[in-house]
């Protein structure tokens, strides 16, 4: 019975601080009583399929299963843009529809949201990361909080994460079972189609889906980019393997793997 009390409590309480009265929050939060998690992605072209935003709404579904598992976890509204996409990993600039911002303005937004929440007395922070592109952008920010905040005699802690980084072997090999040609081509492809199904089917449409082989790079990278590089379909590899089973798979080992981690 109280594991089944439990279970209630965690898909009852509300975990979003954006929902929270600032009463509650300040409650909440005060002595430093909650890590803070905050999704971090991109607005990005996944394809003729899929919307624009799966960058941002993974991490935020991933960010908020986490803290309803854990004790002392409040989700920080989402950061929608990220650092500009790369060719080899996100097909460019080439698309409509694809919104970055420079390396430098992702950093400083994220340090300037940080710097605010250790205002309100926080001191423990999650980053879960939904965009290859922002990862070193987003270590400058945390590196920033960290030295600026010794400073002021103040001490954070801030972890970083891609959510990618927790599916392991097993999982990949169930999911591509003809093999896996690596993360740098999965822009569009099984993994975020598969996840996508899982948490957000109306947003996807498969009967738009394109199969594509898995792209092929030169070993550099030139600018201006060249959009003969990429794929007029947007993804890197082909998506139409994607299920919504396969979605669920990777969704559970990665909250399992960030909650055994850091819950």
């Amino acid at each position: 019975m109280r594991g089944q009390e439990k279970i209630k409590d965690n898909v009852m309480k509300n975990v979003r601080i954006e929902n929270m009265d600032w009463v509650s929050y300040r409650e909440a939060t005060q002595n430093g009583g909650c890590k803070i998690v905050l999704p971090i992605g991109a607005i990005e072209q996944h394809g003729p399929h899929m919307s624009l935003n799966p960058d941002v709404l993974i991490p935020d579904h991933i960010a908020e299963q986490v803290a309803h598992q854990c004790d002392h976890m409040l989700v920080a509204p989402s950061i929608s843009y990220g650092y500009k996409s790369q060719v080899k990993s996100g097909a460019g600039n080439f698309f409509p529809g694809t919104t970055c911002v420079s390396g430098d303005a992702l950093e400083h937004y994220v340090y300037d949201v940080l710097i605010a929440y250790v205002e309100h007395g926080n001191r423990e922070f999650i980053l879960i990361n939904g965009h290859f592109e922002n990862s070193m952008f987003l270590c400058e920010a945390a590196d920033k909080l960290v030295k600026q905040c010794r400073l002021r005699n103040i001490e954070v802690r801030v972890y970083l994460l891609s959510y990618w980084d927790f599916i392991s072997e097993a999982t990949i090999t169930k999911v591509f079972p003809e093999g896996f040609t690596g993360w740098a081509v999965e822009h569009g492809g099984v993994l975020e189609t598969s996840i996508m199904l899982n948490i957000y089917p109306q947003l996807v449409d498969m009967s738009k889906a394109v199969h594509i082989e898995p792209a092929q790079f030169p070993p550099y990278d030139v600018f201006p980019s060249d959009a003969s590089w990429v794929p007029q379909s947007g993804t890197l590899s082909s998506p139409v393997p994607a299920t919504s089973e396969k979605g669920s798979l990777i969704l559970k080992e990665c909250i399992a793997g960030i909650i055994e981690h850091l819950g």
